[in-house]
């Protein structure tokens, strides 16, 4: 499947809405083109470099045209993908675009998995004081990932991933190392706090 490339230093996932500012004129005339065509394009992982990798999402509104071009737009995620050529730019256009191949996914995932990744992403939005109301029923290891502390490289790994098992038990074993972590330093901060306050200390008998 050949689509427009949109590097972004970003990693789009399935089924997120993801808002884009459009300034630069090759991507004005690739969202011009989706506008008139219909279809997709590709949010391709910039790190250092084209990741490779990267997440075909759909138009699905375009907020406000501006007088001089720029548009706001809104885009849903759809699948990942690896890139598997790279035109920069596609033929007779100013953008780049490329082959892809989509990448596979296993939905399967034991309860006792998705139980154990709901009580600790509970816990861990509450520290992170994220009011998110979680519907076990609804909620996969994509539904909160931006808001849970991964890098851009995490990220992109939890987006390589090709099951829903193995991306669980990937953001699991994050939420182990880093809650500890988020407890430490509101124990830090809280102690720090009350320094410089009157304290009331109980006499010692000794």
């Amino acid at each position: 499947m050949y689509v427009p490339f949109f590097p972004l230093k970003l990693v789009a996932f399935p089924d997120e809405e993801l808002n884009l500012h459009i300034f630069e004129p090759r991507y004005r005339q690739l969202i011009a083109d989706i506008e008139i065509e219909g279809g997709v394009f590709g949010v391709c992982t910039f790190l250092d470099k084209i990741s490779g990798f990267g997440t075909l999402v759909r138009l699905d509104q375009v907020y406000k045209r501006y007088e001089d071009g720029r548009l706001d737009i809104k885009t849903i995620g759809i699948q990942p993908f690896r890139i598997s050529s790279f035109d920069n730019p596609s033929p007779g256009k100013e953008y780049a675009g490329g082959d892809i191949e989509f990448l596979p996914n296993d939905p399967t995932l034991d309860s006792f998995l998705n139980q154990e990744y709901i009580f600790y992403l509970k816990e861990m939005l509450y520290l992170l004081k994220y009011d998110a109301q979680i519907d076990p029923k609804s909620v996969n290891s994509y539904t909160f990932s931006h808001k849970i502390g991964l890098s851009l490289e995490e990220e992109l790994e939890l987006l390589k991933m090709v099951s829903e098992a193995e991306r669980t038990r990937f953001l699991v074993n994050h939420f182990k190392r880093i809650i500890p972590a988020i407890k430490a330093a509101e124990q830090a901060k809280e102690k720090i706090a009350q320094n410089g306050h009157f304290k009331h200390l109980d006499p010692l008998s000794f």
